[in-house]
């Protein structure tokens, strides 16, 4: 315990002196407000809870607010962080607010390059291709790629929703395995999830984060991760790689991003307090638990990351036809 406090006090004192001038009591009388563009209980929301009494000690007793914004594939929420003019209000950022949505929505109501800037991608999360084995007999990810091609067209994959990243992950499959499935989309991760678990719809593409209990469960089989290597969490599991196909290995990835008027000495005061609520054992262990790997990067490699999530998740929705609008 003694240890922890230690390391909280110096990571906190690191912090405050990042600062610049600005006053700490200023910055530390009103709350930091975080702002998940999806419901909770999902993986997007479970990023921040994981770290919040960490961040608020680190930020020196500053209290950390995380509200929902749900609608609109994460729109409204991030539409909401990109007005926002009071220095206080951060964004979690998504593969899909950030690299989806600007790909298959011709019209937004924010910028994903030039309304924020990045303040630091704080985990990767993988995916996982989970089936319900009561409705698909394969064990492995080879026997139902084979189903696939015996039956085509004749099973169906659940996702979030149209314009997802489940959606591009799926679109990005049939495309790599030659196989036919009917995308069905649902109006959120919860729905899909449990027509899945209830037999409704055999497939779903999802993050590893919000399936692993199930998965442990064994009401839902994984049959392949989108990871540089097998999961602790998931150790007989294959990567897509292993399975023969490396190019559906791209994880995806929660961040922090603050509107682009943001004073840069508070992004780096809140990039600083992340990079070491990270570090912090019961974080790291509240993330492993999950499925979710820390990572934590600069402000500007975040920024960059953005710009090129966006034109990487373009080339897809245009091989595969999807828009929004």
């Amino acid at each position: 315990m003694q240890r922890r406090q230690f390391i909280h006090s110096a990571a906190a004192a690191a912090v405050a002196s990042s600062l610049s001038g600005l006053s700490l009591a200023q910055e530390t009388s009103r709350p930091l407000r975080i702002v998940v563009p999806f419901p909770p209980g999902g993986a997007t929301d479970m990023v921040p809870r994981n770290m919040q009494d960490v961040l608020s000690k680190l930020l020196g007793g500053q209290p950390v607010v995380i509200e929902n914004r749900a609608g609109a594939g994460g729109s409204i929420g991030m539409a909401e962080v990109a007005r926002a003019t009071d220095g206080l209000t951060f964004g979690i950022a998504t593969l899909s607010t950030q690299g989806v949505n600007p790909a298959v929505y011709k019209k937004l109501p924010y910028d994903a390059i030039n309304d924020f800037v990045g303040v630091t991608e704080i985990v990767k999360a993988p995916g996982v291709l989970v089936i319900n084995p009561k409705l698909i007999p394969a064990k492995t990810f080879a026997e139902f790629v084979a189903y696939l091609k015996a039956n085509p067209g004749k099973v169906s994959f659940a996702t979030p929703g149209n314009g997802t990243i489940a959606h591009m992950w799926g679109a990005q499959f049939l495309k790599s395995t030659g196989t036919q499935m009917t995308h069905i989309p649902y109006k959120g991760a919860g729905p899909a999830i449990n027509d899945l678990l209830g037999g409704q719809v055999p497939v779903y593409f999802d993050q590893v984060a919000s399936s692993l209990p199930h998965i442990k469960s064994g009401k839902v089989v994984a049959l392949a991760v989108s990871w540089h290597e097998r999961l602790e969490v998931l150790p007989d599991v294959p990567t897509y790689a292993q399975a023969g196909h490396p190019d559906l290995n791209d994880p995806s990835w929660f961040g922090l991003v603050a509107p682009k008027s943001t004073p840069a000495a508070q992004v780096e005061r809140v990039q600083k307090a992340i990079i070491a609520a990270l570090k912090d054992p019961a974080v790291k262990q509240r993330m492993a638990a999950q499925g979710l790997y820390p990572s934590g990067t600069s402000s500007a490699d975040f920024t960059k990351q953005i710009a090129s999530e966006v034109a990487k998740m373009k080339k897809v929705a245009a091989s595969a036809n999807i828009h929004m609008d």
